[in-house]
C-alpha cells in the first residue's frame, strides 16, 4: 500500500504501510522529517520506508544482524552499482509496534518517537553510525539539531 508524492518535494518516500493501525504518522509527516533529515546534506533522494509488524522486524533483524527480536529501525543504504547514477538513498524498515512502546516507555509524544526513529535511520542511510562514542555524539548531535529544527525536544534527556 502506497500513498501519493508530494510533488513539491526534493525528496521521493515511498511509504509500505504493512499493517493496519490508526497511529501511524502519514507519508506528509514521513517526508517532512526525511526533508529535514537531508536537508542541506542531499539535493534530491529516493527512498522507501516500510512500516512493519514485530515478526517481519524480528526476521529481518535476525537475517541481517544475528539478532533474533523485533527492533525500532533498521536501514538498508543503497549500493550504488559502478557507472551508475540514480537518486536512491535506500530504504528503511520501521516496527511500529515497538515504536509506540519505546514511547510509551519513554514517556515521548508517538509521533515525536516516530521523528527520531525516520531520522535516525536517514542518517544511517547516509553513513553516520553509532558504533564507538565519538561516532554516536555525533550523530546524537546531528538528531538532535534536526529534531529542534522541528521543534521537538532532544530525545536523549530524560523527559
Amino acid at each position: 500500500m502506497s500513498d501519493e508524492q508530494n510533488p513539491e518535494s526534493a525528496y521521493y518516500v515511498d511509504r509500505q504501510c504493512m499493517i493496519d493501525d490508526v497511529d501511524l504518522p502519514s507519508e506528509e509527516l514521513l517526508t517532512e522529517w526525511v526533508t529535514a533529515a537531508l536537508n542541506g546534506r542531499l539535493e534530491q533522494a529516493e527512498l522507501s520506508i516500510r512500516i512493519v509488524d514485530t515478526e517481519e522486524s524480528q526476521q529481518l533483524n535476525s537475517q541481517y544482524r544475528g539478532k533474533d527480536k523485533p527492533t525500532n529501525v533498521l536501514s538498508f543504504p543503497f549500493e550504488m552499482p559502478e557507472g551508475i547514477t540514480l537518486d536512491l538513498l535506500g530504504d528503511l524498515v520501521i516496527c511500529a509496534e515497538v515504536v509506540a512502546l519505546e514511547a510509551q516507555e519513554q514517556k515521548k509524544p508517538l509521533m515525536h518517537h516516530w521523528s527520531h526513529m525516520v531520522i535516525h535511520g536517514v542518517l544511517h542511510l547516509l553513513g553516520f553510525d553509532h558504533i564507538n562514542n565519538e561516532e554516536a555524539e555525533e550523530m546524537e548531535q546531528l538528531e538532535r539539531e534536526i529534531l529542534a529544527s522541528l521543534d521537538i525536544p532532544d530525545p536523549y534527556t530524560e523527559q
